[in-house]
């Protein structure tokens, strides 16, 4: 009919805008989710472990939710988040020693995760995986200052463009069993960029080089791969 303003959306689009409010899950969770719908489908027929497997399916989709993110463009001298949670300590201290990094001080801006919290880790800057590098250890609660030290971690070093070395831990918490970095050393990272999770409750802890001038306090809350905790010299 002549004078429409617009014709009514098709299937297509209808589908796109489903999509586009569905928070992916990370593949590392897609086998919890799966199993949990498979109990469910198994117990279809008893009505406590139909549920039970859906509650687990629901609540392993949320824990593992990895949504989009959108980090600052055209800048080359921002920091970012590595992850969402609440900043517990903007201190000085020596990075772990097998980052390769000295025993000097460097600034720390430390982030607690919560169950609540989405527990994937993004690049804090962009650069060149320099070293990555595990260590055992023990499983007191992230929250805690002795976590950095004593806790199980994975340190992950990115050297900027402008050859500026920024250490990143991934630091396993009193529930978290299991840390995992998907990247290897040589790969380039982008800003914001995704390259592993913490299960279940944990702590990422950033170790800046000099001269960087930090935006953040504690008690602030980040957005992983958004929020700028500051800028490089």
């Amino acid at each position: 009919m002549a004078g429409r303003l617009g014709t009514r959306p098709g299937f297509g689009h209808m589908a796109d805008m489903v999509r586009g409010a569905l928070v992916p899950v990370h593949p590392d969770g897609r086998r919890f989710v799966a199993g949990a719908v498979a109990l469910a489908l198994v117990g279809w027929r008893w009505r406590p472990v139909r549920c039970l497997g859906l509650a687990l399916a629901g609540a392993m989709a949320f824990f593992f939710r990895n949504p989009a993110r959108v980090p600052p463009t055209g800048r080359t001298d921002v920091v970012v988040a590595p992850a969402d949670g609440e900043i517990c300590a903007v201190d000085l201290a020596v990075p772990p020693v097998e980052a390769g990094l000295g025993a000097q001080e460097r600034r720390r801006i430390s982030i607690f995760l919560s169950l609540t919290d989405v527990h994937v880790q993004r690049a804090p800057v962009a650069g060149r995986v320099m070293g990555i590098a595990h260590t055992a250890g023990t499983f007191v609660s992230a929250d805690l200052p002795e976590a950095s030290d004593h806790n199980e971690r994975t340190v992950l070093v990115l050297r900027t463009p402008a050859g500026a070395d920024v250490a990143c831990v991934q630091v396993a918490g009193m529930i978290a069993r299991r840390i995992v970095t998907q990247t290897a050393v040589g790969d380039d990272l982008a800003l914001g960029q995704t390259y592993g999770l913490i299960r279940f409750g944990s702590r990422v802890d950033l170790y800046l080089p000099a001269g960087v001038a930090v935006d953040v306090q504690v008690g602030q809350r980040t957005i992983g791969g958004e929020t700028v905790l500051g800028r490089l010299s």
